[in-house]
């Protein structure tokens, strides 16, 4: 028998910066992960959840979100 495996990434930040980061991320498998931008005073959270089959599939999803995150963060520091 499987189990589940259940993982939160949460980003906090400027807005604009959400935004992209979401928009990132939006493209790739959304029936894998939930992903919502939450607006506070003067920052932002990007919160993604994974819900998995078992570990391994929801450690790719992860990697592969994270992956996607950090190119998207990086595209952004190279333009500000």
């Amino acid at each position: 028998m499987m189990g589940k495996a259940a993982v939160s990434i949460i980003w906090e930040g400027p807005f604009d910066r959400a935004e992209a980061l979401l928009a990132a991320i939006s493209p790739d498998d959304p029936e894998d992960f939930k992903a919502e931008l939450i607006e506070g005073k003067g920052h932002a959270q990007l919160r993604i959840s994974v819900d998995g089959s078992g570990l391994g599939q929801s450690r790719s999803s992860v990697d592969d979100i994270l992956a996607c995150l950090s190119a998207a963060e990086s595209g952004l520091d190279s333009i500000d």
